[in-house]
């Protein structure tokens, strides 16, 4: 979901979070909402990838007509999960005849235990410690979830996607998702490059070639810095710690089990009182009584100072109230987020298990070359320079205009016939994934480059 999220931002976040208080209606239901047609959640077999029974799999979330003509492939970012895509795909399904849209769960989902939210109440199933976690000393076959992993899965993807040639597949994702499928793009397969899979490819605040040097963060990839991280990976560290400088918890799972909690009573119940507020660390609870809703709106909006990355603009608490209520004011209303925080219990909104061995690959193709660095890693990037498909990129306020330079100059070292650049500096990194349509520049722009793109 996120891109990078550092630490001493998360921590900045909390400061700035603490003695804001402020709106009180709750969301009502999406328009529509039980009249459109089945969104399945289908597994896919992939190959072995040494972890428990179940894990050799991954799943897609289907959104649109199974006889559509092309697939819209989107990968999340980093810690983001399918239903991070749901409410974007609705919309572009609804706004493109022809177009399908499938939300890709990377193999480490099977790890997560969602069990608890099939049952009325799942505060205490995760709170009170009842829920499998995963314990890292018994997750060794994690140091091998890296980059090439995952790409290889995704192509399993790709290929149902296009189904034997009989439709066009695009690939997209957000943030690092966006890296991810620019990445699969320039990937050998067994000498075939993945661009030649792809009708085209957008992107989503996201991608290589220093497309989040703005956001002031230097990518970690110099051979000594990742020589490092791999010795910590193989010593044992095989899940990336960096939520847990959120403060809801120091396993690796701990503040995405409370933003889907959050979720899940902010959706159900919103009017009511948090059932969340009172079992929250004293330094994250809001000083006066708020609803569900409340709670949720204090997690996820940019006025309680969290950093770009895990932020909307969405509203703010009620001015007044024994119990304090949200009200929205912003592009994003709460009421999505809640929809697509909640879960099902599955898909989620929220990767539990993000392995290590990832974020070092990710780092390392961000230049998007074949370096020496690369190849002793495994990472096949062998076809950057004759990506001939077109390119859509789109940054919010993020990484300060660099994802749009970044992509520009990809395009400018490619054989891409032809690319469009969108921007909207009014919206924080999670915007796109949930603004109503009507203030969602990204759906406004993506329709008329996709329908280009599947005319050409």
């Amino acid at each position: 979901m996120t891109g990078r999220l550092p630490r001493r931002a998360v921590l900045g976040g909390i400061a700035g979070a603490l003695a804001l208080t402020a709106t009180a209606t709750a969301p009502a239901p999406a328009a529509g909402a039980g009249r459109r047609g089945r969104e399945p959640y289908v597994p896919l077999t992939v190959g072995a990838g040494g972890g428990p029974a179940g894990t050799d799999r991954v799943h897609v979330l289907k959104i649109g007509p199974d006889s559509a003509p092309t697939v819209l492939v989107l990968v999340p970012g980093m810690f983001g999960a399918a239903n991070d895509f749901r409410l974007l795909a609705r919309d572009l399904v609804a706004a493109v005849p022809g177009v399908q849209v499938w939300a890709f769960d990377r193999r480490e989902e099977n790890l997560a235990d969602r069990s608890g939210f099939a049952t009325a109440d799942p505060v205490a199933y995760y709170l009170d410690g009842h829920y499998r976690s995963q314990d890292p000393a018994a997750s060794a076959f994690a140091a091998r979830w890296g980059l090439a992993r995952t790409l290889d899965d995704l192509r399993t993807v790709v290929r149902a996607a296009a189904d034997g040639g009989r439709r066009r597949v695009v690939l997209g994702g957000h943030s690092w998702g966006a890296t991810t499928a620019m990445t699969y793009a320039a990937w050998d397969f067994d000498g075939r490059p993945g661009h030649r899979d792809l009708t085209a490819l957008v992107l989503i605040d996201g991608g290589v070639r220093g497309a989040f040097a703005g956001t002031g963060q230097p990518v970690r990839n110099s051979p000594e810095e990742v020589r490092e991280r791999l010795a910590a990976i193989d010593g044992g560290a095989v899940f990336d710690m960096t939520l847990s400088a959120v403060g809801l918890g120091a396993r690796a799972e701990s503040t995405q089990i409370w933003y889907q909690l959050a979720g899940w009573y902010a959706h159900r119940d919103p009017d009511g009182r948090s059932v969340l507020q009172p079992r929250m660390p004293d330094v994250l609870r809001p000083a006066v009584p708020v609803t569900n809703a409340g709670l949720l709106g204090t997690l996820v909006d940019a006025g309680f100072g969290w950093p770009n990355d895990i932020s909307v603009h969405s509203g703010h608490l009620a001015d007044s109230g024994d119990v304090r209520g949200w009200v929205d004011t912003g592009i994003t209303p709460l009421g999505r987020v809640a929809t697509a925080y909640a879960g099902g219990p599955e898909p989620a909104v929220w990767e539990w298990y993000w392995p290590a061995r990832l974020s070092v690959d990710l780092d390392v193709v961000d230049p998007y070359a074949d370096t020496d660095l690369a190849r002793s890693l495994g990472l096949r990037l062998r076809h950057t320079a004759d990506l001939d498909v077109p390119l859509y990129a789109f940054q919010t306020s993020y990484a300060q205009g660099t994802i749009v330079s970044a992509a520009r100059e990809v395009v400018a070292n490619s054989r891409v016939p032809y690319a469009a650049y969108e921007t909207d500096n009014g919206m924080n990194h999670l915007d796109p994934l949930f603004a109503a349509p009507s203030h969602n520049t990204l759906t406004r722009t993506l329709v008329p480059f996709l329908t280009g793109a599947l005319l050409a």
